[in-house]
């Protein structure tokens, strides 16, 4: 009787054992798609691009053996002129577009939250700009901006703004910002529509009572709206600087990253050192500082959440 009873809790353990470990191996062959993914297509691409930034990898030795050259790769692109160009140019880039995108999308959110005829029509028709591919744009926007029969110098020259044609595309002090312009019209209709979401989930009675406090229009903007817009706005900006910071598309379109390097941006500048110039190391090494520039800005993004959440 005593065995039986033995026999019967062995079993009870044994059974409950083997019920944990298909728990733990179902839970795991959950992940296991997800990981294999970001193993695959995500890790392994940094990694390989990081080790490759150590070493002399070019198109003349691709498939023989390369030398391991240590930190000479990042020595040599953060000495390079074109470098400190290219980084000066992503900044007001992404400065320049973040700051109209914004505060155009923001005006246009505030505008579209209003109840008025026609209003879905005209919302859905600013989205066009967001859906056209990029190609399109770029090369729309080139043509407009073209020297000789570009539209822009023809309303110009038209109101008596300028004299003469102006080359916007191939000058050297207008370039790059002809494609910030472009790019400003991409981003817009993204934080229009990111900004009227918050703001339409905003509560209607917090704006009743500002009303019944006497509360203005822009005392209502500043002091309700805004305060619990912030945390969208900090997401906002955040996946601004990322999308504008590593833009190429349109450079590649619109100018090149010309004339003389005057519009090449540092996604632009590793794309020419790996594709033109062959030197896949130096390529990978301005890839992986553009990558070190946006997770630090990352961790700054998350210390200002988790301030704003203290606080």
């Amino acid at each position: 009787m005593q065995t039986d009873l033995q026999l019967k809790k062995d079993f009870a353990i044994e059974k409950k054992r083997k019920s944990k470990f298909v728990t733990s191996f179902g839970k795991y062959m959950f992940i296991a798609p997800g990981m294999t993914f970001l193993l695959v297509f995500l890790i392994f691409p940094i990694g390989y691009n990081v080790m490759i930034t150590f070493k002399d990898l070019t198109a003349m030795n691709l498939l023989g053996e390369q030398n391991f050259v240590g930190f000479q790769n990042y020595i040599t692109v953060l000495t390079d002129k074109t470098f400190s160009l290219s980084l000066k140019n992503s900044v007001v880039f992404t400065g320049l577009c973040l700051v109209f995108q914004f505060v155009i999308g923001l005006a246009l959110a505030l505008f579209f939250n209003q109840k008025f005829p026609g209003r879905n029509v005209m919302r859905s028709l600013i989205l066009i700009a967001w859906m056209i591919p990029l190609v399109i744009t770029g090369t729309l926007f080139k043509w407009m901006f073209a020297g000789e029969y570009g539209i822009i110098n023809h309303l110009l020259m038209w109101v008596g703004v300028i004299d003469d044609p102006i080359n916007w595309v191939t000058n050297a002090s207008t370039s790059l910002y002809i494609t910030v312009i472009a790019n400003i019209w991409i981003g817009v209709p993204f934080n229009m529509i990111i900004l009227l979401a918050a703001l339409q989930s905003l509560p209607e009675e917090l704006y009743e009572a500002a009303k019944v406090d006497g509360a203005g229009k822009i005392r209502q903007f500043f002091s309700i709206t805004l305060p619990l817009l912030k945390p969208t706005v900090y997401i906002l900006l955040m996946l601004g600087i990322i999308y504008t910071f590593k833009v190429f598309d349109i450079i590649l379109i619109m100018t090149g990253g010309g004339p003389v390097h005057s519009s090449t941006v540092l996604p632009f500048y590793a794309y020419e050192l790996a594709f033109t110039d062959y030197n896949f190391s130096l390529g990978a090494t301005a890839s992986t500082i553009m990558l070190v520039l946006l997770i630090m800005v990352s961790f700054v993004y998350l210390w200002m959440i988790r301030k704003e959440e203290q606080e």
